[in-house]
């Protein structure tokens, strides 16, 4: 057991090269590996190094920033040196190294910075893990916005990546450091935060300076590469989210055997707004994916499945399972698995688990009333059904399916009324 914990301390060699050189054609890139001298947990002696680690210890991994090169293919401008974010943290950004960053902790920022590029305009907390999104939020103030991200996912917020919008003020970072988080990221940490998060002394407190000119990030693209088992490369160039505004969505209509069919309720300001919130947190989760947000915060997520009303039953049953663990801490103070346990051990009243129970069903798991959100069409309306079962307001898809007029007559039929929206575009991620 000993080796195997010491496992996840090591700090893996890196044979991957200092410099490293891209031609498209007669364009050239250049990138630098990116190395930090960051002091020896146990020696405190100064270390240099690249990334601790890859997806799993024993694979050696490397961080690149691109230094020189302008790229242009197809008609698209591609990002330039300069902008760097995750690739360009220095060792003055990296306030606190904890355990010496690996590269999941830094693609979880990287999809963090990519989420939060579209909640900007007010106090928002994303906490990512496995580079998906558990709970993400806008609030009135920066520990608000905080406070509703964790407890949307209590569970899957530990040993978490969180990242803000705002910088780090003293209130919010005394919540924080309440939590086990693997990385804390904001603009700026103001003074007397960073004493309160680094009693956690593994944290990884990093400074993101440019969050604050994160939404001109909103256009700029990438180039996306996927490497295949025998060699091969897939490159593509990096979606852009089109839904600025609510003008922005397009009416749920479509014509199927010569007959129109028309979603008959209009979304009110407020759906409209969770709408938006929505699509903008669905950027940032891996397909096939279907979630639930509603007040401006995610209630249940759905990631990475094969079919969609599988997704929308997946993100139900999180949706229920999390909202009776916040019901439970909040009033007990515990997770509802140990209260749970702790009623079979005799040491808590069932009729208290049977409470937390019978509210949770009564609320619907804080479903009534959200919006549905799914990356891509609907096939067949069960997957509109999953949602309208539950009590939903609204709904957020692409459109484009066979069978749209299925789910459109499926929300016109619900009771009350279901509004429903197209964007138009799909936004799978893999």
């Amino acid at each position: 057991m000993s080796d195997i914990k010491k496992m996840y301390k090591t700090i893996m060699e890196d044979h991957f090269p200092g410099e490293m050189v891209i031609k498209f054609g007669d364009r050239t890139l250049i990138y630098k590996k990116k190395t930090w001298k960051i002091p020896d947990n146990k020696t405190g002696e100064l270390i240099e190094k690249g990334l601790r680690y890859g997806e799993n210890p024993g694979q050696e991994a490397a961080l690149y920033e691109l230094i020189n090169g302008n790229l242009a293919l197809g008609g698209c401008q591609f990002i330039e040196p300069g902008n760097g974010l995750v690739s360009s943290i220095s060792e003055e950004d990296m306030i606190q190294a904890g355990k010496h960053p690996g590269k999941t902790n830094l693609t979880d920022l990287d999809n963090g910075l990519n989420i939060l590029k579209f909640l900007m305009d007010k106090p928002a907390a994303a906490i990512l893990k496995h580079n998906n999104p558990c709970g993400a939020a806008y609030g009135s103030s920066l520990a608000d916005a905080y406070e509703k991200a964790n407890m949307a996912d209590r569970i899957a917020a530990f040993g978490g990546c969180l990242v803000v919008s705002r910088a780090m003020d003293k209130e919010t970072a005394e919540m924080v450091s309440k939590n086990y988080l693997e990385v804390v990221a904001a603009p700026e940490f103001e003074e007397g935060t960073v004493p309160v998060l680094a009693k956690r002394k593994n944290l990884r407190i990093i400074r993101v300076t440019k969050i604050n000119d994160l939404t001109k990030y909103r256009d700029f693209r990438f180039v996306d590469f996927k490497s295949l088992i025998d060699g091969g490369i897939i490159v593509q160039q990096s979606p852009v989210n089109k839904i600025r505004t609510n003008n922005d969505f397009l009416p749920a209509k479509t014509v199927y055997k010569e007959k129109e069919y028309v979603i008959e309720r209009q979304p009110t300001e407020k759906e409209y707004s969770d709408m938006l919130f929505g699509w903008n947190i669905e950027q940032g989760i891996t397909s096939n994916s279907v979630i639930y947000v509603k007040d401006g915060v995610t209630v249940g997520i759905g990631t990475g499945e094969q079919d969609r009303v599988g997704v929308a039953e997946i993100a139900t049953f999180k949706a229920y399972t999390k909202y009776a663990d916040a019901l439970c801490f909040k009033k007990h103070g515990v997770p509802y698995k140990t209260f749970e346990l702790e009623v079979k051990q005799g040491k808590r009243k069932e009729d208290s688990l049977a409470g937390i129970d019978e509210e949770t069903k009564k609320n619907k798991g804080g479903l009534i009333g959200a919006i549905m959100v799914s990356d891509a069409f609907f096939p067949f309306r069960d997957g509109v059904d999953a949602g309208i079962k539950e009590g939903i307001a609204g709904i957020v898809n692409p459109g484009g399916s066979e069978r749209d007029f299925e789910s459109i007559v499926a929300c016109n039929e619900a009771d009350p009324k279901v509004t429903m929206v197209f964007t138009g575009q799909r936004a799978f991620r893999h």
